[in-house]
Formats: structure tokens, sequence, C-alpha cells
């Protein structure tokens, strides 16, 4: 432990992960990385759920360490394999239970707890490792001429039980070869990659693009979800992804120039160009699709200069939720420039994360008590800017006049720096603490300003209605016109369907508050129900009309993906909320 506790510890799983076991495939992440909450984060928790240390001294959970066994042999008959292994290959094609469970689920708390419980439900007969753009295209064809089910697993971090392969057929494992740079253009300043190329070595590769490239200069993606460390940009693509500095950079659909898609209708490309007036934009139709209209296969990125040395940090403390969102707002009107990274967390937030970053020990503290700010009613909003220099100071500074005028206490960029540093290891705690039956999952949702505090207090409402259970609240990916509000919450639960009925009753809470479903973690199946009563039912059949073109025998993704194949008594009908 980094961080010893001077009284009782958990005994935190460290041990190694059997490459071949149930937790290799929902553990999240590096197979021997864990990371365990501070000694004042597990006080915290105790007293929230009003539980003592007896109840984390054994675990209540599976740890999965078993070799990973079941009874569902595959069902695609022998000439079907054997065509697969004609187009990519005999040792690509696989058919062990390993291979096949390791891409059937993702990562919401829903597949975790499944997997924990040993509940195989959902796999391919075969997983196929393409090595090119061709060998989708052919995959894609052969599927649709003998009706195979066709699932993409990109890098795995789904949280809406997107690669689910409800139908069984086949999955599409990009990760192991299909991840290379097609393209690299500094002129235009884009690059084109492979969809299964993994964050960190689009990353890598931009930021060593003198070396690689000869290029004049290094650059970055600008795109860095939370998940980035084990999510693919093809997964970002298809799901409307937005990284930590989308409000400067943009969500993926605005760095995304352009793509290449095997459907069964044949091959879908769209251009290259900034900008055009040539009808519908295809582009955006195919983004988002989810797979359910074909395999993206190449994409276009925009890129962006690399320059590190001209991020300013930023931290301030407000005294309530109310006046840290009239400064977020008046930040992102004021046409000062857009912060990079831009959070405010609510109240329940803030305390946690005081407990997190160990600030609630520090001489800060006192410096809160002296100002009137209270624990349970602060909110602390963080961020930094980028670009270049001048523009990058002057955003700082806007940002700070702002903080200044309504009350803002300055906390300097250490804060900052402390969120950067647990940034991408904090989903690490959800396999520590749910070995002790903590369960914890996140949701999010677009809102206007104005009704911002509405769907605050309306999701909150409901999620609080179940006894000891955490809410945190933050508002992230800010726009002049609104943000997102992204939630994370922690309960006591050990039942997979009890977590599926829970988790629908937010999505419930979030459509009855007028909010938008997701922002940016896409539909998959566990959000499909909602969708069409959400959007609106002659919305909707447009997305049905794009499905019949381009997959009309329902081969890509089905099994509710979109809510596209469901039956009618399957859909939650709340009625669409009337926009003004």
């Amino acid at each position: 432990m980094a961080h010893a506790y001077k009284d009782f510890e958990p005994k935190w799983y460290q041990g190694e992960v059997p490459p071949n076991s149930y937790r290799s495939i929902f553990k999240w992440g590096a197979p021997n990385q864990i990371k365990a909450p501070r000694e004042s984060l597990y006080k915290l928790l105790k007293g929230q759920f009003g539980l003592g240390d007896e109840v984390f001294r054994t675990y209540s959970e599976n740890l999965g360490l078993d070799e990973v066994k079941f009874d569902k042999p595959s069902a695609l008959p022998a000439s079907h394999i054997q065509a697969l292994r004609d187009i990519v290959g005999r040792d690509f094609v696989r058919t062990d239970d390993y291979a096949r469970l390791s891409v059937a689920y993702g990562k919401t708390m829903y597949d975790l707890m499944r997997l924990r419980l040993r509940r195989v439900e959902n796999v391919p007969d075969a997983v196929v490792y393409p090595d090119t753009k061709e060998q989708i295209e052919r995959i894609v064809s052969f599927c649709a001429r003998e009706k195979i089910p066709l699932y993409v697993y990109g890098g795995g971090s789904s949280v809406t039980r997107g690669v689910e392969c409800v139908k069984g057929g086949v999955s599409l494992d990009l990760r192991l070869r299909f991840n290379k740079v097609v393209r690299f253009n500094e002129v235009d300043q884009t690059i084109t990659v492979e969809a299964g190329m993994s964050g960190p070595k689009l990353e890598e590769t931009l930021n060593r693009a003198q070396q690689l490239f000869g290029a004049e200069r290094a650059y970055t993606s600008g795109h860095f979800p939370q998940s980035w460390e084990h999510s693919s940009v093809g997964g970002w693509a298809v799901t409307h992804g937005a990284g930590q500095n989308s409000t400067y950079y943009g969500c993926i659909q605005d760095i995304v120039l352009g793509g290449d898609y095997a459907t069964p209708a044949g091959t879908i490309t769209t251009d290259r160009y900034p900008r055009k007036a040539t009808g519908p934009d295809l582009n955006q139709i195919m983004l988002g699709s989810e797979g359910t209209f074909g395999v993206l296969t190449h994409v276009t990125l925009k890129i962006f200069r690399h320059t590190p040395q001209t991020i300013r940090r930023f931290s301030y403390m407000f005294k309530d939720w109310e006046t840290g969102q009239r400064a977020a707002r008046e930040i992102m009107q004021s046409e000062g420039g857009n912060p990079s990274v831009f959070r405010l967390s609510d109240p329940e937030e803030t305390s946690i994360m005081l407990h997190m970053y160990n600030v609630i020990d520090s001489p800060l503290k006192i410096l809160f008590d002296l100002r009137g700010f209270k624990v349970d009613e602060m909110c602390l909003f963080l961020g930094f800017t980028n670009g270049e220099a001048g523009f990058s100071k002057n955003c700082a500074k806007n940002a700070a006049r702002v903080a200044r005028k309504y009350g803002g206490v300055w906390l300097s960029g250490a804060v900052t720096r402390a969120w950067e540093k647990g940034r991408f290891s904090d989903p690490y705690l959800r396999d520590t603490l749910q070995d002790f039956g903590v369960v914890m999952d996140t949701m999010e949702c677009t809102v206007n300003w104005s009704n911002m505090s509405q769907v605050h207090r309306d999701v909150r409402a409901y999620v609080k209605a179940r006894p000891n259970t955490i809410c945190m609240t933050h508002l992230s990916h800010a726009y002049p016109q609104g943000a997102n509000l992204y939630w994370i919450f922690l309960v006591i639960m050990h039942d997979p369907e009890e977590f599926r009925a829970f988790h629908a009753g937010i999505l419930d809470a979030i459509q009855k508050s007028g909010a938008t479903m997701s922002h940016h973690h896409g539909i998959g199946k566990m959000f499909g129900p909602w969708l069409e009563h959400s959007i609106g039912e002659n919305e909707f059949a447009v997305y049905k009309a794009l499905k019949k073109h381009f997959d009309p025998d329902g081969i890509m993704n089905p099994g509710g993906t979109l809510g596209l194949d469901l039956p009618e008594d399957q859909k939650r009908k709340l009625g669409r909320q009337k926009k003004e």
C-alpha cells in the first residue's frame, strides 16, 4: 500500500490474476495493478453505509480466480469456421471458452456481477482476429450471405452492454492485429488509423511524430476518456465518445473527419473534408451507429499540436452548487476562450474528493472554515487550459476573473494535479471494493444550463431514495448552452438483477427530468429500451430506415443495440419530454 492505514485495513486482493480466469476478464485494466482507497475514504464509506470493520474482514463476492469453463458449444458449422480461417488464417479464428467469453461482456457493473457468478449468457460462437480492412469486408460479406450475427470488440470498456453477443455468431476482436497507422498527413494535420488502435498507442504515435514520420513537431489526439488506457479509437467513434479535454478539443464527432465502413450493403466511405454542403452528413449518420450499420475499419482524425508546456492548471472552491454553476456558465459564455478540462463537483462528490486526495487533512480545511464554507455545501471546481501560450494564459486569467467574481477560493494547481494523477487509476477501485460487495458504477446525460439544477435534483432524489447510497455528481464537457452531468453511485449490492433494476430506475429518472439519456457512453443494449421514446417515434423511424438499408437481415450487432430489434413489450415508454 502506498498509504499505510493507522487502524484496521481490509485485505484488498493484490495477488496474481490467473491469465485464463474470470477475474482476468472482468478486472479493470492491467492484470496485476490494483487501487485501494485511502484510509480516510475507507472510513467515510463505512460511515455512509453504516458498516463496521467486520464486514471487510472477509470477501463477500467470488474473486473469480478459477479458470473459465462453461457448457455452451460453438453452434457454427465446421464449414463456416473453415471459411473464416480461409480469410484471416487458421490461427486467428478461436472457438475455445476463454476466447469467446473474453469478448462477450463489457465493463458495466451488470457485466462484472454476472461474471463473478459465472453467469455465461451471451457469447459468440467464434472469435476472429482480422489483420486488414479487406479481411473485414470479406467477413462482413460472408456473414451477410450466411445470415451469421456479427459483433465487434474494440477495447472492451463499454458500459452499455454494447459488445454483448446476444445472438451468438461471430465477434471481431480488433485488439490483436487491427491497430496500425494507415496514413499520417502533417499538411492537413490528420491521421488515419485502423479502428482497433488503442488510446495510448494513438497518443504515443502522435507524440513521436517527429521520429516516426519526420514531422516538424509532436502532436496529440486531444481525446482522453477515463477509459483511455483500455479503449479503442473505433469504439470512441461509434459510441459518440468524449474525453476529459473535450471542452477545448471537442468530442469525438468534432475530431473524426471521415471513415470507412464495411456493411452488408457494401463499403461506405465518408470523405475527409473539414466542411461541406452536400446534403445530410453521412459521416455523422455513421458515427454513433454502434456497429448496427456496419464495421468501422479506417478512421481519419484531426490532430493537434502537442504543447504540454503551455498548460495552466487551476482549482477553486465555491460556497455551494448554485454559485458554482453560475460561475461555470459565465466562463463558457464569456467568449474568453474555453478551458480544456472543466469540472465542477457537487457537494457530495466534493466531500469524497477531499478525502480521496487528502485535502480534508491539509491546511486548506482551516481556510474553508475561515471563509464559512461548509463541507456538505461547498463545491470544487478544477481544470486547465491548453493551446498557444498566450491563449492558454489569457483563458486561465478569464477563468480566475470569473471565479473571483463569484467568491471562489483559489486552491492552486496542486489539487488539479492530484486529480490528474488518479484520473486513469480510479476505475481500479471498483474491483477492490466490489470484492466486499460495494458496487460502483456511472451514468451521464446532457443538460442545458436552464434545467441543470432540476435534473441534478430529480435524479439524485431517485438514487438517494435507496438507503445508504452514495451519489456523486459533477459537471463536465461544458458548452455555452449547457454541459454534461455525470453521476457516480456506490451501493451495497450482490444480485445483478437488483443492480439492473436500480440502473433502469436511474434511466427513468433521467428521461423524466428532460435530460438526454447519454452524453458520451452511447446506448448499447442496456439503454436501448429507452431510445425510441426518448427521441420520438417519428425520429426513431429514421434510424430504422437506415438499418433496413445497411443491414436488411439484421445481422449487425443484433439483440437490442440502439433498441432497433426490440419487441414492443421490451421498450420503456415513459413519453417524450416536450422541448421548448
